[in-house]
């Protein structure tokens, strides 16, 4: 029943917008009752994303039975179940993608469900990484990330309409993840690497002066108090500008 309202309340957003579409339009095109609807969606934009309760719960169990020896890699496997439910049914996803990009509204929820899906890998890696400090922050950004990078690889598929291998452009992007992240915690990385407050900590001196990362990029940390003419100044020395 919940599938045959979903699919009803779909087309009919399809038909005639989902703004000019209302509950009873729905059940009318289902044969069921208003009842019936309120049963298994609390609304019209439930109605567009009748799949993530599902995929919610599949992520949550889990992660419940994952082997924590790489917590990092878990919340990425993690993120690759909402991607096959995505690509289970690429004609809808992509239907669903467009009509999302249409309406206000539904953007907004779509938003609320993708933070269920970031608190749900977040809450995981605090487990793991402790529930305050530090530990706390580097779960909500590695959790960030993970979703972040999910999401990059999935809506370049659906704006392709569907085309290729969704889990191309998304293993792409979490394995850049895993590259910055999936360290021990307290392992020395190159200052380059670190967080700007800590790599400010560990220069101590001579943190005003810029490091060429690969001929291509300039990383400048700096003094909290540093005079903006000087952090200028490094900076157009390093990248050759007069």
């Amino acid at each position: 029943m919940r599938e045959v309202l979903a699919q009803a309340a779909f087309q009919l957003f399809l038909e005639r917008g989902f703004e000019r579409t209302t509950v009873d339009d729905i059940v009318a095109r289902a044969g069921v009752g208003r009842r019936s609807f309120f049963r298994y969606f609390p609304s019209k934009e439930d109605a567009v994303f009748p799949d993530h309760e599902r995929c919610l719960a599949e992520m949550t169990e889990f992660l419940a039975a994952v082997n924590d020896s790489d917590p990092v890699g878990a919340v990425c496997d993690a993120a690759r179940i909402v991607l096959r439910m995505y690509a289970d049914n690429p004609e809808f996803s992509v239907q669903r993608y467009r009509l999302t990009r249409e309406v206000p509204g539904l953007r907004t929820y779509e938003l609320s469900v993708v933070r269920r899906y970031e608190q749900t890998l977040a809450g995981h890696l605090r487990g793991r990484f402790g529930e305050g400090g530090d530990g706390e922050l580097r779960a909500e950004v590695i959790a960030a990330s993970v979703v972040a990078a999910h999401n990059n690889g999935l809506r370049l598929w659906l704006r392709s309409g569907g085309e290729g291998d969704p889990e191309e452009a998304v293993d792409h992007a979490l394995d850049l993840v895993r590259a910055v992240w999936a360290r021990p915690v307290g392992e020395v990385v190159p200052v380059s690497a670190r967080p700007e407050r800590e790599a400010a900590e560990a220069v101590g001196a001579a943190a005003s002066t810029p490091v060429s990362v690969d001929g291509e990029v300039v990383v400048m940390v700096a003094r909290k108090g540093t005079p903006m003419w000087r952090v200028v100044q490094q900076i157009e020395a390093a990248v050759g500008e007069s």
